[in-house]
């Protein structure tokens, strides 16, 4: 029987893969991967790795994740070393807590690589500190789904919001915000394709994101906090000191 790795394969940008994740993928015999990984990172397995796109966008999904489920547990009864490659980190809205119990529930050796999930990673890229001294002192990562069910109001007194998946529904958790008690002026970020070539960031409010919501383009991590305006700030001295020189 062989072994599966629940590997994080970063928020998008390859340099930002850990050490370890990029050795298994080195040597990996399978891997298995999700629509947000850099094809990039594929380039680093052997010639003869088997590779399978099993990734879920929105509502398109290749594979049901119970099927996901049984095709690891048929590869590991053929291959030595399968790579579950996720993006950003297993264990952050990736399933990858369902996929280490179905495996070791039928005795599959599991190991968990973890990596930086956009969450941590989006908001940095665009010079937006998660946390700041006498600003915010605490952060939540919550999930904007429409099918989740997200009550709101439990985040009001969270200094950051860091909504994953909430692009197609962000209008809706904006209104809800500011029905529960969140300032409809707080700043509001989406930063797209973080740490890539093509990452864009978009600032508005609450109030205009619940009134007339900016585009926004897939995939994208969106900031709610008073963190969001310190980072459109040092961006902001940044062009200015372009500028001068």
């Amino acid at each position: 029987m062989g072994k599966v790795y629940l590997v994080g394969g970063g928020p998008g940008d390859p340099d930002l893969l850990t050490i370890k994740a990029y050795k298994l993928l080195q040597s990996a015999d399978v891997v298995l991967y999700d629509a947000l990984i850099n094809k990039d990172i594929l380039n680093i397995t052997k010639p003869d790795c088997l590779k399978m796109y099993v990734g879920k966008r929105d509502s398109r999904h290749t594979l049901p994740q119970e099927e996901i489920n049984e095709l690891l547990y048929k590869f590991a009864g053929v291959y030595d070393k399968i790579v579950r490659l996720k993006g950003g980190d297993p264990f952050v809205f990736g399933r990858g807590g369902e996929e280490l119990m179905f495996l070791r529930e039928r005795g599959v050796e599991v190991e968990v690589v973890p990596g930086i999930t956009s969450a941590v990673a989006a908001p940095s890229s665009a010079l937006i500190p998660i946390t700041h001294r006498e600003v915010a002192s605490s952060f939540a990562v919550v999930t904007g789904h429409p099918n989740r069910g997200i009550n709101w109001a439990d985040f009001v007194k969270v200094d950051t919001l860091i909504i994953l998946m909430g692009v197609k529904n962000r209008q809706k958790i904006a209104k809800e915000l500011i029905d529960a008690g969140r300032d409809p002026d707080q700043p509001v970020a989406f930063i797209e394709k973080a740490t890539t070539p093509y990452q864009r960031e978009v600032f508005t409010t609450l109030r205009e994101l619940s009134q007339n919501p900016p585009e926004v383009n897939t995939p994208a991590v969106m900031v709610v906090g008073e963190v969001v305006g310190l980072g459109n700030l040092v961006g902001a001295l940044a062009e200015q000191s372009i500028t001068l020189l």
